[in-house]
């Protein structure tokens, strides 16, 4: 899928190590520096994660000519870039974290720059891709009358997702969600009069839709999840977040932009797709979040790293990176029984994660017929992952997993059995990586369709 970001991108630094005592001529902590590290910040870091998660990403931005532009360049591995000039220093941050934690941070070339030059490269770029995010880190890209323009264009063809910053320019018309957190929602329902309730996130997301002429606004509010409205709603809706513990809340903003693109370009409703970024982004905050972006630690084997959702594809690289065994399993998955549970049990116990490959509804109609699913795919995708077995769940339209086997490359590919290996289709492509194929043991008499037919009795 392609998926085009458009915005402000600096270079972003960790520097990790453990502080174990105190510095003897002030009362701040002594860091041991163990490591530090790269990465594309701003709309890099949207850019990377969508790359991760498996989709074509065009990132049009601007880059300035110096040493830290050239360190950017070598963060966007697998990103299609168009770029013009920036005319201004690259934009540093680095943040020092002892044992995990965020420590301090020292901003360099962060203030707003003159509004950048458009190329036209630049604006052919936009056109393609079956949604588009707008990172503003308030550099002023933004604001260019150019860039506004043709994304006025296009808004009403694909939906474009709206990432502002206080410091950046307006939303333009009609785009199909704003995304501000509640800091941001704050400062900008500082211009409407009479200022909304600051107890009601509802009335301010409305206020702010009504401001920005958008089609909806979704304001974020950290551990308590987000709010939506929607123009074609009568109220806003709350979003509670699934339990998580977060250390560093780093990138969760760009995380649910990042979803939220992917759902709405694969044409799903904006409230469900707003649910399954708002559980992504908690998701991705409670698996370690930026710090465990671009080979940072993580623990790869277990449940409680909080490592679970919908990036998969992100999700097999990390565990490979680490030397961890990637375990994947397919199918429809249509009203789960005792049968899927003890064959998905079996299959995570093989490796260090386990992916499920899930038909999607249509795929599933071209399958088994117009009756099913039975269970739309959100629903089966929620349900899987409730299981403490299943880490992530990859949801594929064609009617077999080879392209999602591609993408992921797993070390075993797992099977039920009733199957033969030697016989499956799947086999001669995850061997041609080195791969095994496996089978569990098959549990007669529990299956989805001996579960329909007695729920059509009880009925």
């Amino acid at each position: 899928m392609n998926i085009v970001v458009v915005g402000d991108i600096l270079l972003d630094v960790d520097v990790d190590g453990v502080a174990t005592r105190l510095c003897p001529d002030a009362p701040v902590p002594v860091v041991d520096v163990s490591g530090a590290r790269d990465r594309a910040g701003g709309a890099g870091l949207v850019a990377t994660m969508l790359v991760e998660d498996g989709h074509h990403v065009v990132l049009v931005t601007v880059l300035g000519s110096d040493e830290a532009a050239t360190r950017l360049g070598g963060q966007l591995a697998g990103v299609t870039v168009v770029a013009g000039p920036s005319g201004a220093p690259t934009p540093v941050k680095t943040r020092v974290r002892a044992d995990g934690h965020p420590i301090v941070r020292f901003d360099e070339g962060c203030q707003r720059a003159p509004v950048p030059a458009v190329t036209s490269a630049m604006l052919r770029a936009l056109d393609g891709g079956a949604a588009i995010v707008v990172a503003d880190y308030g550099r002023g890209l933004t604001s260019n009358p150019s860039l506004r323009a043709a994304l006025a264009r296009l808004a009403g063809r694909i939906p474009i997702i709206w990432d502002p910053h206080p410091a950046g320019a307006a939303p333009i018309e009609s785009v199909a969600v704003v995304t501000p957190n509640w800091a941001e929602a704050r400062a900008a329902a500082a211009l409407l009069s009479p200022a909304p309730s600051a107890d009601s996130p509802g009335e301010l997301a409305r206020r702010l839709m009504s401001l920005w002429r958008s089609n909806a606004v979704l304001v974020t509010q950290g551990e308590y999840g987000a709010t939506l409205a929607r123009s074609t709603g009568p109220a806003a809706l709350h979003i509670p977040p699934p339990e998580t513990r977060v250390v560093d809340p780093c990138g969760a903003g760009d995380r649910l932009a990042a979803s939220l693109a992917a759902q709405l370009a694969a044409g799903h409703d904006l409230t469900e797709s707003a649910r399954v970024a708002v559980r992504e982004a908690a998701l991705f905050l409670a698996g370690g979040g930026v710090g465990a972006l671009n080979g940072g630690p993580r623990p790869v084997s277990g449940h409680s790293t909080g490592l679970r959702g919908n990036d998969a594809v992100a999700l097999a690289r990390r565990v490979r990176r680490a030397g961890g065994t990637v375990v994947a399993t397919g199918g429809c998955f249509d009203l789960l029984h005792a049968g899927h549970a003890r064959s998905l049990a079996a299959a995570r116990a093989l490796g260090d994660c386990l992916i499920v490959c899930l038909n999607s509804d249509s795929s599933v109609r071209r399958i088994k017929g117009a009756s099913r699913p039975i269970i739309n795919q959100l629903d089966r995708v929620e349900l899987l992952l409730a299981l403490g077995c299943v880490d992530a769940v990859l949801v594929f339209d064609e009617d077999t997993p080879e392209k999602c086997l591609n993408m992921l490359r797993p070390d075993i590919w797992v099977k039920g059995g009733d199957y033969d290996v030697r016989r499956l289709p799947e086999t001669p492509l995850v061997e041609s990586w080195g791969g095994r194929c496996l089978t569990v043991p098959y549990h007669p008499a529990r299956s989805t369709t001996h579960l329909a037919d007695a729920l059509a009795r009880v009925g």
